[in-house]
């Protein structure tokens, strides 16, 4: 196929190799052959069930007590610079201490990071801690030999949920060349859409070797498409690249000779490479069965409104999308049809239209079943932080007021706005309100979850499963695995739970630890 395509660039095109560094057969034959960029596809899952959860904003401060542990002092060689150390928020701005990793190791945290990142469906406060430790800059573990390990595992973490600008940004911050860190700045770029910056990174750093596919790419995004086509002319020639790419490849490179061509089979699992190069060519893969990330290109003007409007969906669910920009996407048109998707968007302009009246048997009536759908999207606390304030100032009836307690204690205002239901004195609403404003109340546990919840919050100190932790100056792996002892305990292991909120409590996370107990009161999203 590409032959009868390149055969004229072969006679006319021969200099066009050393436009790309030297590259010739010789070169191209000493490559072993593999396929394009692929490690997002083949090792980040997105999780099947639904999540609710807000965007991921720093605790204040104060979240982290100073006694929790004294910040220590890591002595590293002058001028010695770590890629673990990079992140995007300063330490006094999340009130993380600097050596909070201290003598655990790069592999141990990488792991756990990992570990949390892949599990479904994870509490929004759990994701919450989980993003600001990613994100933080922190001093590297003492323990010496990271080679770079935790800081690919906190940009696999991102990216693993759709959080493509921060994985970017961090990887621009950290300046770096490494290979394995440009792959996975050219797969973010290439669903950015800003490919043309990785490319020129490309040509512009010495000792990046990149695959063949993306050589191709890159020369014709250039705009230099005799180097292009005999770059794929020579690596097909000499076996370096298999049939489907060098098919693709041709296509994106000269599409109307390929025009009354069937159209080529969907790839199972496409890189970001193969993808962008379907789109180009016409055939744009759907992106509901791919990876999270993936969704950030349905985002893009020139899409339908349904596929970004599942798109914001999935993203704003763990809190990849602002939820102004959510709200946004769903209110551009009128739902074209019913079922699904459109249901939810109904319901949600039906319910703006009766808040904006600012009539609340309207809004009353139209809370009950918008909750309902965001329930079932889990999307409860993207709906809360938009409108959780305007609700609380409504004099709605009983019923629907205690709905509306709901959405204020999943909002990002929890604590101001639980003030405003204190007054009514049910032993639920006692518990909830209690719980958000830090108090621990006198009233019976009604079930197994509750005694639970409220055992974390009566016992003090660091529980006996991560006191060795702490104790070795391991507060930070500490952190992680109280992650992983809430997310058990979500799961059914109320022993662990007890322990994570206790813990929280005991080094000066106490908003982690409220907004879990109110979360797993409150969403309905295990079982």
């Amino acid at each position: 196929m590409t032959q009868r395509l390149f055969r004229s660039t072969l006679r006319h095109a021969a200099c066009g190799l050393a436009l790309w560094g030297g590259l010739s057969a010789t070169a191209l034959a000493q490559e072993a052959p593999m396929s394009a960029i692929d490690w997002l596809s083949q090792r980040l899952q997105e999780p099947s069930a639904p999540a609710a959860t807000r965007p991921q904003t720093p605790p204040k401060p104060s979240d982290i007590s100073e006694n929790a542990l004294p910040e220590d002092i890591t002595v590293r060689p002058l001028g010695e610079i770590d890629i673990d150390a990079t992140g995007l928020l300063s330490a006094a701005s999340t009130g993380l201490p600097r050596g909070l990793w201290g003598a655990s190791t790069a592999t141990d945290l990488a792991r756990r990071i990992t570990n949390i990142a892949a599990r479904r469906d994870l509490l929004p406060a759990s994701r919450r801690l989980l993003n600001t430790l990613i994100l933080t800059e922190l001093d590297p573990p003492m323990a010496a030999g990271g080679g770079g390990r935790l800081f690919r595992a906190r940009l696999d973490a991102l990216l693993a949920q759709g959080l493509l600008d921060e994985a970017d940004a961090m990887m621009a911050r950290s300046g770096t060349t490494d290979p394995s860190i440009f792959r996975r700045s050219f797969d973010t770029k290439l669903l950015l859409g800003t490919e043309n910056e990785a490319c020129a990174q490309l040509t512009s750093t010495p000792g990046l070797s990149p695959t063949l596919q993306a050589k191709v790419f890159c020369l014709a995004r250039s705009g230099d498409w005799n180097a292009a086509a005999l770059t794929l002319e020579t690596s097909d020639a000499l076996g370096l690249i298999d049939a489907e790419q060098s098919e693709l490849l041709a296509r994106f490179l000269d599409p109307e000779l390929f025009e009354d061509a069937p159209t080529l089979t969907a790839p199972k699992d496409p890189s970001p490479l193969t993808f962008r190069l379907m789109e180009a060519i016409g055939e744009p893969l759907p992106t509901v069965t791919l990876p999270l990330a993936f969704a950030q290109s349905d985002l893009r003007s020139s899409n339908g409104w349904k596929a970004r409007a599942t798109a914001a969906e999935r993203l704003a669910r763990v809190g990849a999308l602002d939820p102004n920009r959510w709200l946004g996407i769903w209110s551009e048109h009128l739902p074209a049809a019913s079922g699904g998707i459109w249901d939810r968007i109904d319901v949600l302009q039906r319910f703006e239209i009766a808040l904006n009246s600012n009539n609340p048997v309207a809004v009353g009536r139209a809370l009950t079943p918008v909750w309902d759908e965001m329930r079932r999207a889990g999307l409860q606390s993207v709906f809360a932080d938009l409108f959780a304030t305007r609700l609380a100032a409504l004099p709605l009836s009983a019923d629907r007021a205690e709905v509306a307690l709901e959405v204020a204690l999943l909002s990002k205002d929890y604590e101001l706005l639980a003030l405003d239901y204190s007054a009514t004195q049910s032993d639920r609403v006692t518990l909830l309100t209690s719980l958000a404003v830090g108090d621990v109340p006198a009233t019976r546990p009604r079930d197994a979850l509750e005694r639970a919840i409220l055992d974390g919050f009566r016992r003090d100190g660091v529980p006996v499963r991560l006191n060795g932790l702490v104790e070795n100056r391991r507060l930070g792996e500490a952190i992680l695995r109280a992650i992983e002892l809430l997310e058990g305990g979500a799961a059914g292991d109320l022993d662990e739970l007890s322990d994570a909120l206790q813990f929280f409590r005991s080094i000066g996370l106490g908003v982690t630890a409220r907004r879990a107990a109110l979360e797993l009161l409150l969403l309905e999203r295990r079982g």
